[in-house]
């Protein structure tokens, strides 16, 4: 896990440096954001590069924690507090999430399973429902 936090440490450093320019996309054209929520527990601020689905004005991540079978902890913290600032670039951007259900659900999982083809694997091998998440400005 260490190993994790450190390297999401220096991607988003690296992120904010080049002002996006540098690991602000990944393979397969898909874009990355850097996601600030409240610590549940600690009410500190933390920072995560999250790959991220355009759907229109709004941003869309998965909370896939890596395929793994607990939740990410900014999903955790954004259950607590909806309130966030997405990192694009240089654009700081304030947002409120919510979990998509129904039919909002419907429609985006086939279009991130396909943005993201991982996404699709994640959910195939979890025994949990991996949520979408999605963040409106």
């Amino acid at each position: 896990m260490s190993n994790y936090k450190s390297f999401g440490k220096f991607h988003t450093w690296v992120y904010r440096l080049s002002g996006g320019k540098v690991l602000g996309t990944l393979g397969l054209g898909r874009q990355v954001l850097l996601l600030t929520t409240t610590g549940r527990k600690s009410g500190a601020r933390r920072t995560t590069p999250l790959i991220y689905m355009p759907d229109g004005e709004r941003f869309v991540l998965y909370g896939s924690n890596g395929g793994q079978e607990n939740p990410p902890a900014w999903l955790l913290n954004l259950e607590a507090d909806p309130r966030a600032d997405v990192e694009i670039g240089r654009r700081r951007i304030p947002v409120r999430a919510h979990v998509a259900e129904g039919a909002e659900h419907e429609r985006l999982l086939p279009v991130a399973h396909a943005y993201n083809p991982h996404w699709k694997g994640y959910q195939e091998h979890a025994r949990r429902r991996i949520p979408l998440v999605v963040l409106r400005p």
